[in-house]
């Protein structure tokens, strides 16, 4: 992709994690309501100068902490970013251009979503963010989390190098924030619960989809970033991570009717159908068949 001369989104955040969870002090933040009805005042003095000695911070305790270092974000003006990162977010800048322009034709604003990177463990507003939960979106906070050496993993394990596998996955992620942001994403959602495990599956199959196809209408409409050999690496991308493909690599028969992504096939087929078209409209995976 030619990212040389695109210019950086400033909507991102980078969180430090690394002190992680449980350990010492979330037990003894727990305990220390115990340790004061059995022993009063002077039990929780003891508990917190051990703490002390022990190298750990008593106010981590006020307000129920939950152990451990708590994740803490760095403003971007003070963040020496690496260059997949900048790659991340030259490809965010991308899609706000041109999520802009789709919403401006239809007399509508277009909310860009922040990408918060973090290294092996976050936090996000839908819980934890762990680097075995691969890229996700946050509706509650509208952020992108991704711990970038999934990229590292995108090339070595799924055998998908190249900045466009990057440009796909963001673009996939940007495009359930612009489900969210349309309403679509609600309307969906509340459905699994009228429906079988199958059925609720299917239809977040449906949801995947269609975000594979809004990366595609990112990728067409911004088609000077496009070099030769990017579409094929984009539907490498889409093959790997295909549920049939996940399923068999880890050894299992593929089960049509546990896919919460869609198959491979599937993946393919609607990151070409965006890339075709370039038109939005054409991503309706809830109508027809996949």
């Amino acid at each position: 992709m030619r990212l040389d001369d695109e210019q950086e989104s400033s909507h991102f955040e980078v969180q430090d994690g690394r002190g992680g969870g449980g350990g010492f002090g979330g037990g003894l933040g727990m305990l220390l309501p115990l340790i004061g009805s059995r022993f009063g005042c002077g039990g929780i003095v003891v508990a917190l100068i051990i703490m002390m000695v022990m190298g750990m911070n008593p106010l981590s305790l006020i307000g129920g902490g939950g152990g451990g270092q708590p994740v803490q974000t760095q403003r971007p003006a003070t963040t020496e970013l690496t260059d997949i990162q900048r790659t991340s977010l030259k490809v965010l800048g991308s899609t706000e251009r041109r999520w802009d322009e789709i919403f401006r034709a239809e007399g509508q604003s277009y909310p860009p979503p922040t990408l918060v990177f973090y290294s092996q463990n976050g936090q996000s507003g839908c819980g934890a963010a762990q680097a075995a939960m691969g890229p996700f979106y946050c509706p509650a906070d509208q952020r992108i989390y991704i711990d970038t050496d999934f990229f590292k993993e995108m090339e070595t394990r799924f055998n998908a190098p190249g900045d466009f596998p990057i440009g796909y996955i963001i673009a996939h992620e940007v495009g359930h924030h612009i489900q969210t942001i349309t309403g679509e994403a609600d309307r969906i959602r509340r459905a699994p619960q009228r429906a079988s495990e199958a059925e609720g599956n299917a239809l977040q199959v449906k949801m995947e989809l269609q975000a594979d196809c809004y990366a595609g209408v990112w990728a067409a409409r911004d088609t000077n970033l496009m070099e030769a050999g990017d579409l094929e690496e984009g539907m490498r991308a889409a093959e790997a991570i295909g549920d049939d493909t996940l399923q068999k690599a880890a050894g299992r028969r593929p089960v049509p009717e546990s896919f919460t992504h869609g198959s491979s096939a599937q993946r393919m087929a609607w990151l070409r159908k965006g890339l075709s078209t370039g038109d939005p409209a054409q991503c309706d995976t809830f109508n027809g068949s996949l």
